[in-house]
């Protein structure tokens, strides 16, 4: 598949919407979280073969192309403007105050 993250993100939103599914919806039936299938959904995770027939029962507008797409390497990114969501900089503010202390190296 020769096509970039941005078309093939938007292609399996459209799939997704199609569906008329939430991610929580699609997540029920395939036995995953609905964090995962977000994930899934936007290449930020790897579909794992086992699971691949779970989500194509959720969503069976699903191509062939974009299932195989989703089992490769994710293609994960960083868009630095994220930061300026509240939710994402209050739980980046969160783990910058409290590292430390989740992380175990308090003594």
């Amino acid at each position: 598949m020769e096509e970039n993250k941005k078309t093939i993100i938007n292609r399996l939103a459209a799939v997704k919407s199609k569906s008329g599914k939430s991610c929580s919806q699609i997540a029920e039936q395939t036995g995953l979280t609905n964090v995962y299938v977000a994930q899934l959904l936007r290449r930020q995770a790897q579909l794992k073969p086992d699971t691949a027939p779970k989500l194509r029962a959720a969503l069976p507008e699903l191509p062939e192309d974009l299932l195989q797409e989703m089992m490769r390497p994710p293609m994960r990114s960083y868009d630095p403007n994220l930061i300026q969501d509240p939710c994402v900089y209050r739980l980046n503010e969160a783990v910058m105050h409290f590292g430390e202390s989740i992380k175990g190296n308090y003594q």
